[in-house]
């Protein structure tokens, strides 16, 4: 049986057992209460007609016509079903059968001749009534008697009856609208779980954890007012534990890239942290009805070092070809010459070369001991040449140290280097330089990159360093940022020492602990 008709069903029964409880209750109650407000009644019309002067004068004479008549008069006003009284001892002088007149009543008159009221049900000469016994007192309080009214017990179960019969109907009433909501209720759940049983939803659950905290990726998920139900750990991970369910995703305190994505569903790249992060959000719906949203969140950070490692490779790669067919055809001229033209033509060729510009300093390594960071600067040398700008290495940069941390190093260097070599080649100055400077601070590289591009206004020296912001069109903007989160992830900082204008645009940056620390015997040789 499906859970929801078992659930209804249950409710019934509860409700149906409690309404049967409450109906015995009431029923109980009123036969209680009819009861003694019968008994009150008889009692309160025997004490009206005990007060009667008339009354106790009459059974004091025994003159027993007038009692009766004053005894059937009282009967016939309340519709009572007897009024008996009797004299002292107990013997009837008024009663609604001629017959009964003149004998001993059948119910004890001893506690009314003793001067106590009593009010109870009892079964007489008429059968069983709800009655009220007085003593009968004379003006100077004398008790002459008693005074005995009853009501019909069939009186009471009518009233009864009549009383339990709106009960029922108020109480069928409240059984069907409970039975009406229970079943609005189980139709509302059924709809709520899409028609789940508690075991598929259990079923759901245990899938839903296995799967989303066995996956690699970070997921997000949304429900349709943006706040978050549900973030696993690796999502904690990413976004720097920053997502807290039951918050509305808009006031969390993430990537502006991120919020932008929020906002629309696609995919983009934004930087968190010193994390490069593949953002995509999808919309989720079941039949037409709109669940929420799911953020799926990538780390691209490595993928991104290895990139540009590779890029670095890539242009040494094709700088080194590009010179060995140089250096061939160089060798080729001067062989020629010789063979031609003599040494005077050759010689002047090879003066000619030497003063021709070169990489300079670029593969001097005394001045620069990293290969990793020779091998860059000669590749991005031969891609600068190639949009007609210098770049060179400055005649003070002395870095006598190895890397130990060479990719850090080369992401901070090559963005400072992309983008002065971006700027240099986009303004109208001329000649276009680029100008990297490399000095060693006991463990710390200090660095800075010099540009002859128009410069920064003084309104975006700091915006630079926004994830997003660029003067280059969409989809660029994050270069910066993240040589200022990796600067930072080593406990340094990249600024900007001059915005240029009239002069060199200057950025710097400071590296603590990425150089090696030499021996005592390197440092002696």
């Amino acid at each position: 049986m499906p859970f929801t008709r078992q659930m209804l069903l249950l409710q019934i029964g509860v409700l149906a057992l409690v309404v049967g409880l409450g109906f015995a209750l009431v029923a109980w109650q009123l036969d209680r209460t009819l009861k003694r407000e019968y008994e009150r009644h008889a009692l309160a019309v025997a004490r009206t007609v005990a007060v009667d002067p008339l009354l106790a004068r009459g059974v004091v004479a025994h003159d027993q016509p007038a009692v009766q008549s004053i005894a059937v008069r009282a009967q016939q006003a309340t519709d009572a079903l007897f009024v008996v009284v009797t004299d002292g001892h107990g013997i009837r002088l008024a009663h609604p059968n001629p017959a009964e007149i003149g004998k001993k009543v059948s119910t004890s008159p001893d506690a009314a001749l003793s001067g106590h009221e009593v009010a109870n049900i009892e079964r007489g000469t008429l059968g069983l009534s709800a009655r009220g016994k007085v003593p009968l007192r004379t003006a100077d309080g004398t008790i002459v008697g008693e005074v005995s009214v009853g009501f019909d017990a069939n009186d009471i179960s009518s009233a009864l009856l009549q009383l339990l019969a709106r009960t029922a109907l108020f109480s069928g009433g409240a059984l069907l609208l409970g039975v009406a909501g229970s079943a609005l209720l189980a139709r509302l759940l059924k709809r709520r779980t899409f028609g789940l049983e508690p075991a598929d939803l259990a079923e759901l659950v245990r899938e839903r954890e296995a799967v989303l905290y066995a996956v690699s990726d970070g997921v997000v998920a949304v429900d349709v007012d943006g706040r978050v139900t549900m973030a696993n750990s690796e999502a904690q991970r990413l976004l720097d534990d920053s997502v807290q369910r039951g918050r509305l995703l808009s006031e969390l305190d993430l990537p502006p890239r991120l919020h932008a994505v929020v906002a629309a569903p696609g995919e983009a790249v934004a930087v968190s942290g010193n994390r490069v992060l593949v953002v995509k959000h999808r919309s989720v719906e079941r039949d037409g009805t709109p669940l929420g949203s799911v953020l799926t969140l990538l780390d691209r950070t490595e993928i991104e070092q290895l990139t540009d490692e590779l890029h670095a490779v890539r242009l040494m790669t094709e700088a080194l070809r590009a010179q060995r067919h140089e250096f061939a055809n160089r060798l080729h001229t001067v062989h020629g010459l010789l063979q031609t033209a003599g040494l005077e033509d050759a010689s002047e060729y090879l003066a000619a070369l030497i003063g021709a510009p070169e990489l300079g300093r670029l593969g001097d390594d005394d001045a620069v001991a990293s290969a990793t960071i020779r091998a860059f600067l000669a590749g991005k040398a031969a891609e600068a040449a190639e949009v007609g700008v210098r770049l060179s290495l400055s005649d003070t940069s002395w870095l006598p140290h190895k890397l130990v941390a060479p990719v850090e190093v080369i992401t901070v260097l090559g963005n400072l280097v992309n983008n002065a070599i971006e700027a240099a080649s986009g303004s109208t100055r001329r000649p276009a330089e680029v100008v990297v400077d490399l000095l060693a601070d006991g463990t710390d590289l200090v660095l800075s990159v010099s540009n002859t591009g128009d410069g920064l206004a003084p309104d975006r020296v700091e915006a630079i360093f926004v994830e997003g912001v660029s003067s280059r069109g969409p989809g660029r903007g994050l270069g910066l940022p993240i040589t200022q989160q990796t600067a930072a992830a080593l406990g340094g900082d990249v600024r900007v020492t001059n915005a240029g204008g009239n002069g060199w645009t200057v950025l710097s940056a400071r590296l603590p602990g990425v150089l090696a620390v030499r021996s005592p015997k390197e440092a002696e040789a």
